[in-house]
Parts: structure tokens; C-alpha cells; sequence
């Protein structure tokens, strides 16, 4: 692995514990630890895991026109949130095609936080300050600045309660806090990107590996599990929540990439609506779907997905399911072909394995609080 690759604050932690260490966004990053992704998949969905996603970009806005630059670069509709309320959006080019999707917090009156992709913090950085021009803000890229842990699971707020003073149980879905957390100052949300309940927790960078550690053993008892890349990826593959890089790109538009639901072209002007607003009108001619496997085999990422014998797309993320037992998978297809329970197959070397549309989540146990 090339010495040029990023640490994150957890970086020893994750040598410590025997972590597989592989090149994802410029940053060295566990995949798995010791216990494997197969148990670190099942913790989370049964128990809790503690995810590094310290990669993870964050850009503070503060002042009176900070709302005013939040809602010309991404898509939804951030005049809506609350102080301490968080929302799901995405940034677009012009033409509207997806530069990447974020999380955006509301932490004061006039503050804001948006949280990126680590592949795109550049990109995404150049975006959000050139449309700064000119106002009335504090705009600052504090991505080193912060540590951030995913801890997610049905038994997260039971153990994240243990080292908190926020106030865990009126902490709703999207919904963030300043608080304590195992004496170290920092901010508490109710997310996550596993289909489980559970929290992201931004942290002062130098204090991060402190609070990892207290965590793993405050949460030992209730079979906590380090987790990696590996499990992440499973997980959120059985919700069917995309994945900037696989599942979303500059070529696909928002509308495309059933990102629809978050753009809101009647708030007002924002960069990519009126090539949203003309795609809308013409009707999009493919999808982003969910793809459920009839047969075994392991979908991968450009495997083709087939209609009748006639390749009509390509899978863009795919595992066999650790909870379901079977292989799923996301695709464009035309929307001919897009429809819930439309036959397809995926042709694997020199066969083919039956499957249908399905809209996710493929996996519909979790505990998520909405």
C-alpha cells in the first residue's frame, strides 16, 4: 500500500486490532478486521458496530447567508430543517448530473455543516466556495479537523448512553446535538448508512482514538464489533442506498439516480434545476434499481444485466446478502425495463441467473428510527 495514502485519527487503532488495511478515497482504511465481514455484518445487525468514517469531508458555513448558499448548490429544500435536524441531499453540474451527495446539519440559527464524500471533498470544495462569492458567511473547510465514528446497531443507543449526556431517547431520526461524549465535546446524530438505529459522532480529531476505544469497551458486553469497509458496503447494498462511485456519478442525473425524491425544483433557483426541471418534463428515459438474484451466484459491479438475450445495462454495485442469502444488486436500466418485478438476468461468464426488479431495501428488519 503506497506511504502516500491518508491516515485517519484511527489509524494505529485499526493496526492495533489487526485491521485489513486497503486504499479507498486517498485514505488507508480497514476492509475487516480479525472477526470478518460476515460477523461484523451480523453485529450490526443484531447488536452494534463502530465504523471509522473519519475520511469523511466537513465544510462549515456560518453568517447571514449561509441558508442562501446551501440552497443554490444542493438540490433539497434546506429552508426546512431546525436548528439540530439534519437532511439527505446532493450537489449537481449543470446539466444535473450528480457532483455528490451529503448530508447537510443545521447546528445553529445561521451555521450549517455539510458532510461529503472523501473522494470529492476537492471537487465538492471548489463548488460550494465559488458560489460563495460575495456573501455575507464564514465558509471553512474542516475536514482534518474532525475525527468521525459510526456506531449503529440495535443495541447503539443502549451503549452510546453509558458516555453521553445527550439526551439519547428524544434524539430523533435525522436529529443532532451537542453533547458529551466520553468527556470529549462534540456533536451527536441520529444517522447512519446501515439501515440500523444509530449515530454519527464528530469529534475533535485528537480525541477521536480515546472515544473508539471507551466505545469498544463500554460496548463489549452488549457484542460490539470494530467494523470495515467491508461490512459497510453490505449493509447498505441490503437498504439500497447508493454508493457515490458505483451507483452514482457526474453521468447519471439526480432524476436518474433515484435521487428524485430530495430534489426539490420548487424551492428556487439551484445549480443543475433547470436541466433537472427539462429532464422531468421529457420524461427520464433510465434508473437507478434494485436487482434480487433467483439463483446462486455473486453479482459484481459491470456484470450485464440481460432482457430476452439483450444486454440492457450494467450492475453497478452487487454482494451476495449476508442476512438474505441472496445475491443483490443495483443497475440503470431503461425504464422499460425498470418496473418492480420485471424479469431480467445477470449474465455471469457464460451463463445467465435469473432475477427481478425489485425496489429496495432488499433487507427489511433493521431498527432504524424514522
Amino acid at each position: 500500500m503506497s506511504d502516500a495514502l491518508k491516515q485517519t485519527p484511527l489509524h494505529d487503532e485499526h493496526l492495533r486490532l489487526r485491521g485489513k488495511m486497503v486504499s479507498f478515497a486517498g485514505y488507508a482504511m480497514p476492509v475487516q478486521f480479525p472477526s470478518g465481514i460476515q460477523a461484523e455484518h451480523r453485529a450490526v445487525r443484531e447488536a452494534a458496530g463502530l465504523f471509522d468514517v473519519s475520511h469523511m469531508g466537513e465544510f462549515h458555513l456560518a453568517g447571514p447567508d449561509a441558508l442562501g448558499l446551501v440552497q443554490e448548490v444542493t438540490v433539497n429544500d434546506a429552508s426546512t430543517l431546525e436548528v439540530g435536524q439534519a437532511q439527505y441531499s446532493a450537489l449537481c453540474q449543470e446539466d444535473g448530473g450528480v457532483l455528490d451527495d451529503l448530508l447537510v446539519y443545521r447546528t445553529g440559527s445561521e451555521e450549517y455543516l455539510l458532510v461529503v464524500n472523501a473522494a470529492n471533498r476537492a471537487v465538492d470544495w471548489d463548488q460550494v466556495s465559488t458560489h460563495a462569492g460575495g456573501r455575507e458567511l464564514e465558509l471553512e473547510d474542516r475536514s482534518d479537523a474532525y475525527g468521525l465514528l459510526a456506531l449503529q446497531g440495535p443495541r447503539a443507543e443502549e451503549i452510546l448512553a453509558r458516555v453521553t449526556d445527550v439526551e439519547l431517547a428524544g434524539l430523533g431520526y435525522y436529529r443532532c446535538a451537542h453533547g458529551s461524549i466520553a468527556g470529549v465535546q462534540g456533536l451527536v446524530a441520529r444517522t447512519g448508512y446501515t439501515g440500523e438505529d444509530g449515530f454519527e459522532l464528530y469529534l475533535p480529531s485528537g480525541e477521536t482514538a480515546m472515544v473508539w476505544r471507551t466505545l469498544l469497551e463500554e460496548g463489549a458486553p452488549a457484542g460490539i464489533l470494530p467494523a470495515g469497509l467491508g461490512a459497510r458496503d453490505t449493509l447498505r447494498l441490503e437498504m439500497g442506498y447508493a454508493l457515490y462511485g458505483n451507483d452514482l456519478d457526474r453521468e447519471h442525473t439526480a432524476l436518474e439516480s433515484g435521487l428524485g425524491w430530495i430534489v426539490k425544483l420548487e424551492k428556487g433557483a439551484f445549480v443543475g434545476r433547470e436541466a433537472l426541471v427539462r429532464q422531468k418534463e421529457a420524461g427520464v428515459k433510465r434508473r437507478l434499481v434494485g436487482i434480487r438474484l433467483a439463483d446462486r451466484g455473486f453479482p459484481r459491479p459491470g456484470y450485464p444485466v440481460v432482457v430476452d438475450g439483450t444486454e440492457v445495462g450494467s450492475l453497478t454495485s452487487g454482494t451476495v446478502s449476508p442476512s438474505l442469502g441472496d445475491g443483490i444488486a443495483l443497475a440503470y436500466l431503461p425504464v422499460e425495463h425498470a418496473k418492480p418485478d420485471t424479469p431480467v438476468a445477470i449474465r455471469v461468464r457464460d451463463r445467465e441467473i435469473p432475477g427481478r426488479v425489485q425496489r429496495p431495501p432488499f433487507y427489511t428488519g433493521g431498527s432504524i428510527r424514522r
